[in-house]
């Protein structure tokens, strides 16, 4: 080789060092100090990287949003309601501390909230008929 050549190789030798060192990196090669710190989309489910496919995580996203959540208790009306297992609910409040039985994901489901919109409607009904 020539010697320019020559020189460049000791050039870039001397700058990284022998393989053991711990030469600075080029400035180029470093991390840049504005590097996102959270995920951008994918939310909770950042933790299955890139396995099981979009639309899985996409769908699996929905429910660990819906059970992680706190929700209004009926009781104390405190937005303290969390998830024990699967269908357990209970209200983290320091006064209240009762345990719901409701849905697995969410608190109420929608064939719930559907039966407790009929039942009031009809007890509604009920009292308005006795009343006359």
């Amino acid at each position: 080789p020539t010697l320019f050549v020559c020189l460049a190789i000791l050039a870039q030798a001397e700058w990284y060092g022998p393989s053991n060192s711990r030469a600075p990196l080029p400035a180029s090669v470093q991390k840049s100090p504005a590097m996102a710190k959270h995920t951008k989309r994918v939310g909770i489910t950042g933790k299955y990287g890139t396995r099981y496919g979009a639309s899985l995580r996409k769908i699996s996203k929905k429910y660990e949003i819906q059970q992680h959540a706190k929700y209004m208790c009926t009781f104390c009306g405190k937005e303290t309601v969390k998830r024990l297992a699967g269908g357990i609910w209970q209200c983290k409040s320091k006064t209240c501390k009762k345990t719901i039985a409701g849905g697995c994901w969410l608190l109420t489901t929608g064939a719930a909230a559907t039966v407790k919109a009929t039942v009031a409607r009809l007890r509604k009904a009920q009292l308005g008929a006795t009343d006359k």
